[in-house]
């Protein structure tokens, strides 16, 4: 009988072993994506996004000035067109 429980002791050892946290696969993408990709790199492309938001808050600043200093009666209007 010493062998089961010596056998049931192990497999209790190494179940114990899996359910711990540091064992555990991590949660997500955002767990497989922090333990792939290194700090240094997330940190640029952490940059490069809050430059590509600065550029289109840029274009779209841009085109609202635009917007805002022509004439109302310069912008296009729509023109209907008969068909025959």
């Amino acid at each position: 009988m010493t062998d089961l429980e010596d056998r049931l002791a192990e497999l209790e050892q190494r179940l114990a072993a899996l359910e711990a946290p540091s064992a555990r696969a991590p949660k997500g993408l955002i767990g497989l994506w922090r333990e792939v990709v290194p700090s240094e790199v997330r940190t640029h492309l952490r940059a490069a996004r809050k430059e590509r938001l600065l550029a289109a808050r840029a274009l779209l600043d841009h085109r609202i000035e635009h917007l805002e200093k022509a004439p109302a009666d310069a912008l296009p209007r729509r023109e209907s067109i008969s068909l025959d």
